[in-house]
Formats: C-alpha cells, sequence, structure tokens
C-alpha cells in the first residue's frame, strides 16, 4: 500500500516537461487571481487550440459533429468546453470539473469612508479563511465597476511594481496583549478587514479631505464616481506574482491554487486529448467556496443547459436523451486534497493522508463528521479509475481531509453526482490551504495533468 515518490521515476525528459508546465502554471496564477481574469485567460488559451464559441455555432445555424471543439461562457463566471468524440452523447461523456473562485475578501458596494485621516474600503470575507492571516500583507484590488450605461471598467491595482499596493493593518505587538489572549478566530473579526486606501487629504477640503482626495483619484484615471461602487465587484487578493518555492524548486507558491491548480491542470488535459472516443468535457465553474450556488454556480443550470445546445447542433437532442447523456457520464470533481504537514501532524491520519510528490490524490469521499455533504463514489468506479492510472503508469495516492471529527469540506461532486453519473474527487495536494499564499508540488501538478488525460481518452 505504500506509495512511491513520483520523482524517483522521472528521467530528463519528464524533469523538462514538468518545469514547463510548471512555469505555464505560475503565469496562470498571476494572469487569473479572479474568476472574471480566469475565463478570459481559459478563453484565450481554447480559441488558440481551435475551439469555437457555442454562441457563433447557433447564431450561423452551424452543425457540430466528432473533432468538433467548442466552449460556452456564462456570465463571464463560469465555462463549459466541449471536444465532440466518435461515440453518440447518449453514451455519455467524460468530465473534468473544478472551481475558479478562491478565497478573497470583497469590497462591499457602499464602501468608502474616513477615519482618523485614513481612507478605507469596507469589506466582506468571502469563502473560509482565517482572518488574521489577512493583515499586514501587500494586497491587489482586482475586478469590474459597471456604470448606468453599461460600460464596464477594469480594475486592476497593485500588481505592477509601478503600482502602489494596500493592507489590512494590525494592532502592534507593544499593545497587543489583550489581543493576543483572544482566540484565534477572534484576534482579528470580519469587521477589521477593512482596507487602507489612502491618507492623503485634498487640498481646500473642510470635511472627509482623504476620502475626497480618493475619489478625485478615482474620478481622474478611471472616471468613476461613488455610486458607482453599488454595481461593482472589487475582489482584495494578496499582491505578487507566484513563484518557485524550496532551495531545489520542487513546489510552487501562489494565490488561488484552490481551485486554480486543478483548473490548470484540467483546461491542459483537455487542450492535450485529442479525437476521444466519446466527448470530452472540461467544467470550469464559479461560487463553489460559498456552496456553488448563484447563477454561475455549479448548482444553476448553465451546464445542463450547454449539453443540451451541444446536444441539439448534434442533431440528437431530446429531454430523454440529455438524462441518458448526463446519467451515462463519468467524471472526475478536479479539487485540492489537504496535504500531510509534520508540523501539524496531530490534524491527520496518517496512513490516509496525501503527501507531496506521490501524484494525484482521490478522495472517495470528503464531507465532515459521518460524511455529511459527501459524494462517496462507488467501489467499482474507483476499480476503474486505478485500473486506468495503473496502466497509464499514473502516480497516484488516496486520503481523506484529515482526522475523522475534526472538520471537513465539500466540492462540486454531489452536484453532478444528482444527474446519476459516476464522479469521484480528484486532485493535487496542498499546504496551506485557504491561506493567502498555498503551496504545491511541481510533480503532483504534473502526474494530475497527465491523470486527467488519461481519464478523457479512456474511462
Amino acid at each position: 500500500m505504500e506509495r512511491k515518490l513520483a520523482w524517483e521515476s522521472y528521467k530528463d525528459k519528464q524533469i523538462k516537461e514538468m518545469d514547463k508546465l510548471a512555469t505555464r502554471y505560475c503565469k496562470f496564477l498571476d494572469r487569473g487571481k479572479t474568476e472574471r481574469e480566469c475565463v478570459d485567460v481559459i478563453v484565450e488559451m481554447a480559441e488558440e487550440a481551435g475551439y469555437k464559441n457555442i454562441d457563433d455555432v447557433i447564431k450561423s445555424n452551424g452543425k457540430l459533429k466528432a473533432g468538433d471543439k467548442v466552449y460556452s461562457v456564462w456570465m463571464k463566471k463560469s465555462v463549459a468546453m466541449f471536444n465532440i468524440g466518435k461515440k453518440s452523447l447518449e453514451d455519455g461523456m467524460n468530465i473534468l470539473g473544478a472551481h475558479i473562485d478562491s478565497p478573497r475578501i470583497d469590497v462591499k458596494q457602499n464602501p468608502l469612508y474616513e477615519d482618523g485621516g485614513f481612507a478605507y474600503f469596507d469589506t466582506h470575507y468571502y469563502g473560509g479563511i482565517k482572518k488574521y492571516q489577512w493583515v499586514a500583507l501587500p494586497l491587489a484590488i482586482h475586478g469590474v465597476v459597471v456604470k448606468k450605461n453599461g460600460e464596464v471598467v477594469n480594475i486592476n491595482i497593485g500588481e505592477d511594481e509601478k503600482d502602489p499596493v494596500f493592507c489590512i493593518t494590525d494592532l502592534l505587538i507593544h499593545l497587543a496583549y489583550e489581543q493576543l489572549d483572544k482566540k484565534a478566530s477572534k484576534v482579528i473579526e470580519g469587521e477589521q478587514l477593512d482596507i487602507l486606501i489612502g491618507s492623503r487629504p485634498l487640498k481646500d477640503t473642510d470635511k472627509d479631505a482623504v476620502k475626497a482626495n480618493v475619489l478625485k483619484l478615482l474620478k481622474d484615471k478611471y472616471d468613476i464616481e461613488e455610486e458607482d461602487f453599488l454595481s461593482s465587484e472589487l475582489e482584495i487578493v494578496p499582491a505578487g506574482k507566484a513563484r518557485m518555492a524550496g532551495l531545489d524548486s520542487s513546489m510552487v507558491m501562489g494565490y488561488g491554487q484552490d481551485d486554480r491548480v486543478c483548473a490548470f491542470t484540467s483546461l491542459e488535459a483537455m487542450i492535450e486529448a485529442e479525437t476521444p472516443e466519446k466527448t470530452t468535457c472540461c467544467i470550469l465553474v464559479d461560487k463553489e467556496e460559498i456552496g456553488s450556488v448563484g447563477a454561475t454556480g455549479m448548482r444553476s443550470r448553465f451546464f445542463e443547459n450547454a449539453v443540451a445546445e451541444i446536444m441539439d447542433r448534434t442533431g440528437s437532442y431530446s429531454e430523454l436523451k440529455l438524462r441518458r447523456c448526463l446519467a451515462n457520464s463519468k467524471m472526475l470533481s478536479s479539487d485540492v486534497s489537504a496535504a500531510y504537514d509534520p508540523a501539524f501532524a496531530s490534524a491527520f491520519e496518517k496512513k490516509n493522508a496525501a503527501f507531496f510528490g506521490k501524484g494525484m490524490v482521490f478522495n472517495k469521499f470528503t464531507g465532515s463528521g459521518g460524511k455529511s455533504g459527501s459524494n462517496d463514489a462507488n467501489a467499482e468506479y474507483m476499480a476503474q479509475i486505478r485500473d486506468i492510472m495503473d496502466k497509464n503508469k499514473i502516480a497516484y495516492q488516496t486520503a481523506e481531509l484529515g482526522k475523522v471529527d475534526l472538520g471537513g469540506g465539500g466540492t462540486i461532486a454531489y452536484i453532478l453526482a444528482l444527474y446519476g453519473m459516476e464522479v469521484i474527487d480528484c486532485g493535487v495536494a496542498v499546504l496551506n490551504m485557504h491561506a493567502p499564499w498555498e503551496i504545491t508540488s511541481k510533480a503532483d501538478i504534473y502526474e494530475v495533468k497527465k491523470g486527467y488525460v488519461a481519464f478523457l481518452l479512456n474511462a
């Protein structure tokens, strides 16, 4: 049952391929720090690989056949890609599904205020975070402001070396005796996560002069009024680029690797897996970190509608055939797993933990406590997956999300399983999960990409 380190099997060729993949991955992380930015990068990569927008096919009343490659974007935050296979869609698809949202801090709709000579943005955090990890760090602002006339203003401040950065302040250690006696969940509370954005007053202004100066700067550079924040989506993320980590450069450290590491490897695999027998699909969705809700989350009908459109363009649509297609499909719910951390060994049951460098991680179930909220894949499906991975010499391991009753988490797996399809969670092990800076193994990224290709072509 002992799983070997993937590194031990690599020759020079594999090392070079792995390093190139990791370099591309870092660029993907840097360019896609929000869902909208991810969608832009995904569409760019898809089109370079020959994928066409399904909307253009529909408008031209075009038809789809084996070998055609299309994608569908929903509300600029979710994407589904399809490579039409030789077999009927009724036989099902091989699906990779990941999410492209990550824990962060969102700017409120009425955010700007001044206090004590400082200007701040009021915020509300998104997803599960340890709030104390987000203070005293250089932060960037990404997102959009949409004016009443429909004009979209893109915002990206803090990533260029010439840009200013932002910060959430923390109490100095000299005055922190009471603070340090608090529980970790209370050391920094939600309403304290406000972003410091300025301290310079506007000349000849009697009231809220610092706020007035910020508004002037926003008006001069972006033509934004304060009221425009009502229709904005501004996300606060760590400023800076993803980097290779360790003296041996064996790891990647960057923001948003949960779950963009699985989104990236799924995308790369989808592009690489040419001429499949069964139609292949890659779903990259929003809102997983807050329960997969909303119009762009996995619980919406976006994916189902996209499949219906694909079937219609192939001339095979009916409600019954759509149901058969979804029920006969097989899926890897491409999401990260918790990597074993020796510094916190007591949180893990070592025999069933995921280790860096031992390849892709299969979680037969997630959830919490008595598997609450879990998909819990069938043993028959797990056996099929094992066979595919072994035949294609993919390094893999199995794991649970920490010790029983210690915590837990979920993915989009159970939502797709509602269609009756076979689904199992599978992805990359991550250190520092949900922290501003997360760490992954380059070997695991490489093995996961190869494993996803093997699944798409052989399931």
